[in-house]
């Protein structure tokens, strides 16, 4: 009910009457009122006026159960939130509670991580306060061999997402970095358990840079925040729930179709890659080819200096710049 109240105050500029929440949400006066002590402890700036209600004055830029489920405008993506003020990796927690029952569509999300990784074991710098590190729990009726797309569709959502809110040319690096002018500001990593024949859960984990003002130096060079980009801090939570209507939407396309087809024109978009030449890095060899873009499978179509066309699978190379990152 927490979330509720804190959404209709959101949603109105006027005072909110005692009564009128009583009667929205079935409950008492008591109830409300503790609600709302509830908030302002949590730290919601919220006035109270006798004969004319509740009105919200100030939201801070926090996280909570309660502040990102009230943002939330989507069916099932996310509306059931577990967040954690810290905790080793909100994948091993996704992970743990996909072997438990847990429900399609629950979101994990952490103000701090203690073990965070990326992708082949490395490990992700977490912070505290400053970033987004969430991961949505998925059962998709799926055969296993198609899960790895559903990272390029989250993707999709962030570099969609991160545009809409901050106004800010977010772009794709093959097959699940979000970039912004040159540095990487978001890293993306699916993980499944499954049978022979169908998916037991699947977890993408998003760890986007939000509101950092520095970087180690091994990586400063290569990585960015919104706000560094931006000139601005953003709201993380308005953030995660934009990714996840966006999520949503491009899942509900993805498995209309069963691949890629209904989203490849607008993945292509943003692909930063696409029409630039790059070097893939195979186990067994290097080369230098054009960057085409991608098939309905999510492999990157690239095209040798010799004219061999060639389809690019993400789990056995590495694609990179022939002059940088991207």
């Amino acid at each position: 009910m927490k979330a509720e109240i804190l959404r209709l105050l959101k949603a109105e500029s006027r005072y909110v009457s005692g009564q009128q929440i009583c009667e929205r949400f079935d409950v008492s006066r008591t109830a409300v009122w503790k609600a709302i002590e509830q908030l302002k402890k949590e730290g919601y700036e919220i006035e109270a006026v006798r004969n004319k209600g509740y009105r919200l004055i100030q939201s801070p830029d926090i996280l909570s159960e309660t502040e990102i489920e009230s943002m939330m405008k989507t069916v099932w993506a996310g509306r059931r939130v577990i967040y954690y003020g810290e905790t080793d990796s909100t994948n091993i927690q996704a992970k743990l509670a996909g072997e438990n029952g847990g429900a399609h569509g629950t979101l994990f999300v952490a103000d701090r991580q203690a073990a965070g990784k990326g992708r082949r074991g490395r490990s992700w710098e977490s912070p505290k306060g400053v970033c987004i590190y969430m991961t949505l729990l998925l059962r998709p009726d799926l055969p296993p061999e198609k899960a790895p797309m559903l990272t390029l569709v989250m993707a999709l959502a962030v570099a969609d997402a991160i545009r809409e809110q901050t106004g800010l040319d977010a772009r794709i690096k093959w097959p699940n970095d979000i970039v912004l002018n040159g540095k990487k500001i978001c890293g993306i990593l699916t993980e499944m358990s499954a049978e022979i024949d169908y998916i037991n859960y699947v977890v993408t984990g998003v760890g986007i840079n939000a509101n950092q003002d520095k970087f180690p130096e091994d990586i400063k060079e290569t990585a960015t925040s919104l706000m560094l980009e931006g000139g601005r801090p953003v709201r993380r939570s308005e953030l995660i729930a934009a990714v996840m209507r966006r999520y949503e939407e491009a899942y509900e396309t993805f498995m209309e179709t069963g691949d890629l087809s209904g989203l490849r024109e607008r993945y292509d978009e943003l692909l930063v890659n696409c029409g630039r030449a790059v070097r893939v890095l195979e186990p067994q060899r290097e080369y230098n080819a054009q960057a085409k873009g991608i098939n309905s499978q999510g492999e990157l179509i690239v095209v040798t200096f010799e004219g061999e066309e060639k389809h690019i699978f993400a789990g056995e190379v590495s694609v990179r710049g022939i002059y940088g990152y991207i």
